[in-house]
């Protein structure tokens, strides 16, 4: 058995059929199917069912499939070292808080952009959940995330930190009134987001439980939303203060404990740390950090 034998096991496992993991792997079906069933007879156990429709795992399928994946990670991750000379370049896949890309990000991007501009830099935004799930999977390479995240696979490194706020159209005084309505809608980005489960534990210490929830992607939409008065919503303090300013939205304070929030960048432990994610994070942490004291 050899890391080439496990390739061609996971990609069979992953496509689901040998016709679908020899396309991929540039081969012939016939290839593929000698591999597996080589690899079968060195371990004397059958790795696939066989059926018209493909190929699914057995038990020991199952259970070397962890393997051949981290062998595969590991083996990317000798390729990069190898190549990498300490000169930022080639590509970078990061992910961030819909909000910290709004209020943050922009400005870092684009200087290091323009110091680093061998470096493929795609920059996905997400919740909170569905991003430490991308960096667990390899999917991306870090992320900015709300914190703090307690994960034995993941470090972090707090950024900054933010004072979030409920966001409330004009005409209501104060969250107490929000008790008083039956019909209260939170506005808020899908299943994941720690802003969210936050307003929902803040509404509940009020007596407000019973709540109707609208989701949207951006904070555009969410922030229109609020101000006609669909709605209500939690989120950085810094993030809303245009709208503020411009009386389209009223933003109430809260307590410290529930005010304060991280954010964290986290990155796998066992992973390759390329040059560009080391100057990204060089680049990043000084405006950042300024940016914070300043507030």
């Amino acid at each position: 058995m050899d890391a080439g034998d496990l390739r061609v096991f996971e990609a069979v496992a992953r496509l689901g059929g040998m016709n679908r993991a020899a396309a991929e792997l540039n081969t012939v079906q016939s290839n593929v199917t000698a591999r597996v069933r080589a690899l079968e007879e060195e371990l004397g156990v059958p790795l696939f069912h066989r059926h018209s429709r493909g190929v699914t795992l057995t038990d020991a399928g199952v259970r070397l499939l962890p393997y051949a994946v981290r062998v595969a990670l590991l083996l990317d991750d000798a390729k990069r070292a190898a190549k990498d000379d300490g000169a930022p370049k080639g590509a970078l896949t990061l992910g961030s808080l819909e909000t910290t890309m709004a209020l943050r990000l922009p400005p870092v991007l684009a200087s290091y952009a323009a110091s680093y501009p061998d470096v493929d830099l795609v920059l996905r935004t997400g919740t909170t959940a569905e991003l430490i799930r991308d960096v667990l999977e390899h999917r991306l390479e870090g992320a900015f995330v709300c914190g703090p995240v307690d994960h034995p696979d993941l470090e972090e490194e707090t950024v900054y930190r933010e004072e979030l706020v409920v966001v409330t159209a004009r005409p209501l005084r104060s969250l107490d009134d929000l008790a008083r309505r039956g019909d209260l809608k939170i506005v808020v980005f899908r299943a994941g987001c720690s802003y969210r489960h936050r307003l929902e534990a803040i509404l509940a210490q009020r007596g407000v439980v019973s709540l109707r929830l609208l989701e949207f992607g951006t904070l555009d939409s969410i922030l229109a939303c609020v101000a006609a008065g669909i709605g209500v919503t939690m989120l950085p303090r810094a993030v809303v203060a245009r709208a503020v300013r411009d009386g389209l939205v009223a933003a109430h304070g809260l307590p410290p404990v529930d005010a304060n929030v991280e954010t964290v960048f986290i990155r796998r432990r066992d992973a390759f740390r390329s040059s560009a994610l080391t100057a990204f994070l060089d680049h990043a942490r000084p405006p950042l950090r300024h940016a914070d004291a300043a507030e």
